[in-house]
C-alpha cells in the first residue's frame, strides 16, 4: 500500500476511488485484508487514543466485525445508494468515505473532524452517508429514502444497518412494513453478532430474526461473515435488491472481539478465546503469502501513525460564538407563488387549497398521512379531492406515526418537500424521537443538511372527544430545540403561513390546527402585525395585534383560544369599562422575542390564555422572557391544569378554560 504526502501533517492513503470519493475496494482476499486491517488499527488507534486521554464520551468499535461492516457498503456503487449506520458505525463510514483521519479527528473533538466535533463517534455525515445513537432511530427515515429512490426512477438503492439487539424497537417494523408496502429499494441489514451492551440476544429475542423479514414480504437472506465466499455473497444480495428495485432483509452472522463501548465487556473468557479464534480478518490474512501480509500491516501502521499525527495537530474544535439557535435566516424573500383562497372560505378550505396549490405549483412536494385518500378526506376532511387528482403524491400510510415523521426526513434530506398528516396532535408522542433526536438534529449539527418537513395536525378539545384526542400539547413541542412551532387562528393568512412553511423555511416545523378553528371563516378583522424585526421567522409568521393602544388589560391568546379572548374582551370592554387589547401570535417557538416581548414589556398587565397545560409550557416561557427582559406590571397565566381533559361535556367544560372563567380571574387582578 502506498503512502502519498498531502501536506507536512497529514498522509493520505493512495486508494482508488469513484467520482464521488468512495473508496474503491476490490474483492481479492489482498484489498479486502488491506482494507479490513485499515479499519482494524484505526479503531485500536482511537482506544490508544482514549487511553492517552484525548478520547472523552463514548465509542463503539467493529473489533472482530470489519468484514461484516465492509460488506454491504463496499457492494455499494450507484451514486444514488445511501447508508444508514447506528453507533457502530467506523466501519461502516470508513468503506464510504475513505476520510480515516476525518473519523479518528471527529471522535477527538478536533477541527479536522469530519463533522467539525459535532457528531463525535455516533453521528456521522458524509454525502448519502448517515448515522445517529438511537437504536433503530433511522429506519423509517431509511424507508423515506428508499421510496424518493423510487420516486424519481433511480436504480440507487438505501442500506440501512442494524444489530440484532435493536429488533427490539417498534420503529424498525413500522419501517419495514413502509418499504413493503411502498415496494421501495430499502436493504434492511442486521449485523447479528449475538449480544446486545452485555445481555445475549437468546434471552431478548422471540422468534426466528429472518422470519421477521419473511413477515413483511421481504426476501431474506442470512450469510455468515466467516464464509470465505461471504463478500461475494453480498455483492450478490445488493445486486438482487437494486435489479427487483424492492426491499429486502440481510442478516449476516458475526462476533464482535471487543466490548461494547470501551471496557464493559464481561463475557466469559473462554468464549471470548473462541470468538478470537474465529476471527474472518485473520483468516482471510492467512491466505496471503506471509510477505504479502506483512507489507501491508507494515504499510498500514505507517498510515494509522500519520493519521494519529495528523489528528493530533489539529486544534481542538471551538466556538467563535455560542449560537443562539440552529437557524438561519433566508438571505431574501424567496419567489413564491401565492394560493388563491376564495372569498369566504373557512380555515380548513383554505388549508385545502393551499395543499392543492403547492402540490400543482411544486413537484417536490408530497402529502403524506392515515386515510387521506378519497373519498374520505382525511379524519377531518381537510384532504378531499387531492389524491384523484394527484395520484402517487398524496399517499395515505400505515398506522405508524412514528414511521412516517421518520419517512418524511428521509424525503426531505433527499431534496422533496413533504407534509405529514397526524391525524390527532395527541398521536404526536408517537413521533417524538423522530422529531427530537432525528428531525432537528441534521440541520443543528451539520450546515449544509436541511430538512424541509412540515407536520400538520388538528389539535384542541371542546369536542368530547376524550383523553387521549383533545389535548393542546404544544408545551411539549415548543421545548424540542430547533423544531419550529407555528399554531395560527382564522385570523392569520392560513394560507400564507402554510405555505411559507412549506416553501421558504427549511426546518422542521409542527403546524398546528384547532379542530374548532376548521369551520371558522378567515377574516382578518381588524388585526395588525407587530413591526418584523431581527426575530427568527416573525416575517414568515408573523404575531397579530387589536384593540386598545394604552390598554388596561393585554390578552395574548393563540390558535383555538382566541375566538375565546375575543368574547373575553368584549365582555370586559362592554360590561366592566376595561380598554383591552389582543395580541395573537402565529408562532410560538422560537418564541418571537424583540417583537412580541419588546411588545408586551410597555403593558401594565398582561394575561397569557392557553388551551394547553399549562404548567412549564408557552405561558410560562413568554412570563420568563418577560421577567429576564425588566418587565414591571401584573402577569396572569390562565390554562388548562394538569389533569386529564375528561369525555362527558359537562367535565370537560370545567377543564379547559372557558369565557366566564378567564374573566374571573382577570377580575380578580383588578
Amino acid at each position: 500500500m502506498e503512502i502519498s504526502q498531502k501536506s507536512t501533517d497529514q498522509a493520505i492513503l493512495a486508494w482508488a476511488r469513484d467520482d464521488h470519493g468512495k473508496p474503491q475496494i476490490a474483492l481479492d482476499p489482498e484489498s479486502l485484508y488491506r482494507y479490513g486491517h485499515l479499519i482494524r488499527l484505526t479503531e485500536q488507534l482511537v482506544l490508544d487514543q482514549f487511553s492517552r486521554g484525548l478520547v472523552s464520551g463514548t465509542t463503539h468499535t467493529c473489533i472482530g466485525q470489519e468484514l461484516t461492516a465492509m460488506s454491504v457498503v463496499r457492494a455499494l456503487n450507484h451514486p444514488d445508494d445511501a447508508v444508514l449506520s447506528n453507533h457502530r458505525n467506523h466501519g461502516h463510514f470508513l468503506t464510504y468515505s475513505g476520510d480515516f483521519v476525518g473519523l479518528v479527528a471527529e471522535i477527538m473533538g478536533r477541527e479536522a473532524g469530519a463533522c467539525g466535533g459535532w457528531g463525535g463517534s455516533q453521528h456521522l455525515v458524509h454525502r448519502h452517508f448517515h448515522s445517529n445513537g438511537v437504536q433503530g432511530g433511522m429506519l423509517g427515515i431509511g424507508a423515506g429514502l428508499a421510496l424518493a429512490r423510487k420516486l424519481h426512477n433511480s436504480d440507487g438503492i438505501v442500506a440501512a444497518i442494524i444489530g440484532d439487539g435493536t429488533l427490539g424497537q417498534g420503529l424498525v417494523y413500522e419501517a419495514m412494513n413502509l418499504a413493503s408496502v411502498w415496494n421501495a429499494p430499502l436493504l434492511v441489514v442486521v449485523e447479528n453478532n449475538g449480544i446486545a451492551q452485555t445481555t445475549v440476544s437468546s434471552h431478548t429475542l422471540g422468534g426466528d430474526i429472518e422470519a421477521r423479514g419473511a413477515a413483511f414480504g421481504l426476501p431474506t437472506w442470512r450469510l455468515a461473515d466467516d464464509d470465505p465466499e461471504f463478500l461475494a455473497k453480498v455483492d450478490g444480495v445488493v445486486n438482487t435488491v437494486r435489479g427487483r428495485r424492492g426491499p429486502g432483509f440481510l442478516v449476516i452472522d458475526t462476533r464482535r472481539m471487543g466490548p461494547h463501548s470501551k471496557g464493559d465487556d464481561l463475557r466469559d473468557p473462554e468464549e471470548l478465546e473462541q470468538i478470537r479464534n474465529r476471527d474472518p480478518l485473520a483468516a482471510l490474512g492467512r491466505l496471503l503469502p506471509a510477505d504479502v501480509r506483512n507489507a501491508i500491516e507494515s504499510n498500514n501502521r505507517q498510515f494509522v501513525e500519520a493519521v494519529r499525527q495528523a489528528a493530533d495537530a489539529s486544534p481542538e474544535a471551538c466556538l467563535r460564538e455560542t449560537p443562539a439557535h440552529i437557524f438561519e435566516q433566508p438571505a431574501q424573500p424567496e419567489p413564491m407563488s401565492v394560493p388563491e383562497v376564495s372569498a369566504g372560505s373557512n380555515v380548513r378550505q383554505a388549508i385545502n387549497s393551499t395543499l392543492r396549490h403547492l402540490l400543482d405549483s411544486d413537484k417536490r412536494v408530497l402529502v403524506i398521512g392515515e386515510d387521506l385518500h378519497d373519498p374520505y378526506g382525511g379524519a377531518f376532511k381537510v384532504t378531499q379531492g387531492l389524491s384523484t387528482d394527484f395520484p402517487g403524491r398524496v399517499i395515505s400510510t400505515p398506522i405508524s406515526e412514528a414511521g412516517i415523521t421518520g419517512a418524511a426526513i428521509g424525503l426531505a434530506l433527499d431534496g422533496y418537500l413533504p407534509i405529514v398528516e397526524i391525524m390527532f396532535a395527541d398521536f404526536l408522542t408517537l413521533c417524538m424521537d423522530q422529531l427530537l433526536n432525528h428531525a432537528v438534529k441534521f440541520p443543528g449539527m451539520f450546515p449544509d443538511v436541511s430538512v424541509p418537513l412540515v407536520i400538520r395536525t388538528p389539535c384542541g378539545g371542546r369536542r368530547g372527544y376524550g383523553p387521549t384526542h383533545s389535548q393542546s400539547p404544544e408545551h411539549l413541542f415548543t421545548a424540542v430545540p430547533g423544531l419550529t412551532v407555528a399554531y395560527p387562528s382564522h385570523r392569520h393568512d392560513v394560507s400564507g403561513l402554510l405555505a411559507n412553511a412549506v416553501q421558504r423555511w427549511h426546518y422542521p416545523v409542527l403546524f398546528l390546527e384547532h379542530k374548532l378553528l376548521y369551520g371558522e371563516k378567515l377574516d382578518p378583522a381588524d388585526y395588525t402585525a407587530l413591526d418584523s424585526t431581527d426575530d427568527v421567522a416573525t416575517e414568515l409568521f408573523p404575531t397579530l395585534r387589536r384593540g386598545a393602544d394604552d390598554p388596561d388589560v393585554t390578552l395574548v391568546a393563540y390558535g383555538g383560544m382566541l375566538p375565546i379572548a375575543e368574547a373575553v374582551a368584549r365582555r370586559l370592554e362592554t360590561e366592566e369599562e376595561l380598554a383591552v387589547e389582543i395580541v395573537a401570535p402565529a408562532l410560538l417557538s422560537p418564541l418571537p422575542r424583540d417583537s412580541m416581548i419588546g411588545h408586551l414589556l410597555e403593558r401594565q398587565t398582561v394575561v397569557v390564555v392557553e388551551e394547553s397545560h399549562h404548567d412549564f409550557g408557552v405561558s410560562a416561557e413568554i412570563a420568563a422572557a418577560l421577567l429576564e427582559s425588566g418587565f414591571s406590571g401584573q402577569l396572569l397565566r390562565i390554562g388548562t391544569p394538569p389533569v386529564p381533559i375528561a369525555s362527558a361535556r359537562s367535565l370537560e367544560r370545567s377543564i379547559i378554560p372557558d369565557e366566564q372563567s378567564i374573566i374571573d380571574q382577570i377580575l380578580d387582578l383588578f
